[in-house]
């Protein structure tokens, strides 16, 4: 049981990378938006395997692409940008 306890406090330690932090964010927001991916992707004018792949932390978009997101997800900097430090 220690053994599983010292695990979970590993695991739970990582940090996540800003893009993935992001992509996490904007899954977040978009499943509280009531959005599917492909609603979202088109309000922001990306494709929705790009969407996806950023959602998933793979990609890391442009700050033009993350302006975009914050319009059609209609959220503020903090809601998108949450947990960055």
């Amino acid at each position: 049981m220690a053994f599983k306890s010292a695990i979970l406090g590993i695991i739970f330690r990582v940090r996540l990378a800003p893009h993935q932090l992001l992509g996490r964010n904007v899954g977040r927001l978009r499943n509280q938006a009531g959005l599917t991916q492909e609603q979202l992707a088109e309000k922001a004018e990306i494709s929705r395997g790009f969407l996806q792949e950023i959602e998933k932390g793979a990609k890391n978009p442009t700050m033009n692409v993350v302006t975009r997101l914050k319009r059609a997800l209609r959220c503020t900097w903090e809601d998108l940008l949450r947990g960055l430090e």
